[in-house]
């Protein structure tokens, strides 16, 4: 995403990726794919180097290892660390204390993780964005229109809790996304029993299927049971003008405009509650809002932003 609005932005970019990305830019394909192997790490770290060496980049931006550019750090590169989840401070410290003044700063996907950050580095929130042309808003749905979850299936995801919603609520449910090897138990005992007519599972399904499904849903239902990093589908649901209905967790809060883009509920009881009062909201108003806030285009001029400060410097 990104990368397509760089280069609609008349920047040169090159990423550094499983070789068998498919990008419109300059790409290196890694050399370890085995992203928890330390030998695959080190041929890494030792390969990125030696790009940047041999190149000159304006900046240095990664989405990946804080370690792959450990022998960059002291040099004067601006360098920006974007992260999607939890940071490891102990980590952040170190590449703080390695790392040539005022060369080096944080990025995460919200306020809740970039906060983190703050305390120990130069940290800034900008959200993850989405390519809003693969999503229709609907201006209208049909009056008996489903709920929806859409997201891996397990325990964390709160999977098992939107069924329990939708039932109380008497509405339908489509469950949508894959279930991970480890948590096949859980859908077994927790999922499987539940579905019929009313609550039906599809399955993985792709960005097409996705606009469809949202785009004709009364909600999407985000009952986690941990803190959401981001939740790129809540985006998601916004760009089809589709409501969010979650817990106050994590980055949910910052997320949903509560009583504009949807509703925070506290528990089960209250997200039912919330239900009946999805149909008040203004579709096309929660369409706007999220180009405002995660359109792709924005989302890349906020980065664009940044990497101007770090070169100003």
């Amino acid at each position: 995403m990104l990368i397509q609005q760089y280069s609609i932005k008349g920047h040169e970019v090159t990423l550094c990726a499983h070789k068998e990305s498919k990008v419109n830019c300059n790409h290196v394909g890694w050399k370890g794919t085995r992203s928890q192997n330390k030998k695959d790490i080190v041929k890494n770290t030792l390969q990125l180097t030696h790009l940047i060496f041999s190149n000159k980049f304006d900046l240095v931006h990664s989405f990946s290892r804080l370690a792959y550019m450990l022998a960059i750090l002291p040099t004067s590169i601006p360098k920006v660390m974007s992260y999607q989840r939890e940071p490891t401070l102990s980590q952040v410290k170190k590449a703080q204390s390695l790392a040539k003044k005022g060369s080096l700063i944080f990025t995460g996907c919200s306020n809740y993780i970039s906060d983190q950050v703050k305390s120990v580095a130069e940290s800034y929130t900008i959200y993850n964005g989405t390519p809003m042309h693969l999503y229709n808003a609907t201006k209208s749905i049909a009056d008996d229109a489903p709920l929806v979850f859409l997201g891996r299936i397990e325990p964390i995801k709160g999977t098992h809790i939107a069924i329990e919603v939708a039932k109380k609520a008497n509405r339908r449910l489509i469950i949508a996304g894959n279930i991970p090897p480890e948590y096949q138990q859980y859908y077994n005992e927790e999922i499987a029993p539940f579905l019929c007519d009313k609550i039906e599972y599809i399955g993985p399904v792709n960005d097409s299927q996705k606009n469809e499904i949202l785009g004709k849903s009364l909600a999407l239902l985000m009952p986690i049971c941990w803190n959401e990093p981001f939740g790129i589908v809540m985006a998601e649901a916004m760009a089809c003008g589709t409501p969010v209905l979650g817990f106050g967790r994590g980055s949910v809060p910052e997320v949903v405009f509560d009583g504009v883009t949807g509703f925070i509920s506290k528990d089960a009881t209250e997200m039912v509650e919330h239900v009946s009062l999805c149909k008040t909201l203004d579709r096309k108003r929660v369409r706007i809002v999220a180009e405002e806030r995660f359109s792709d285009w924005i989302i890349s001029d906020q980065y664009l932003d940044l990497y101007k400060k770090m070169l100003s410097r």
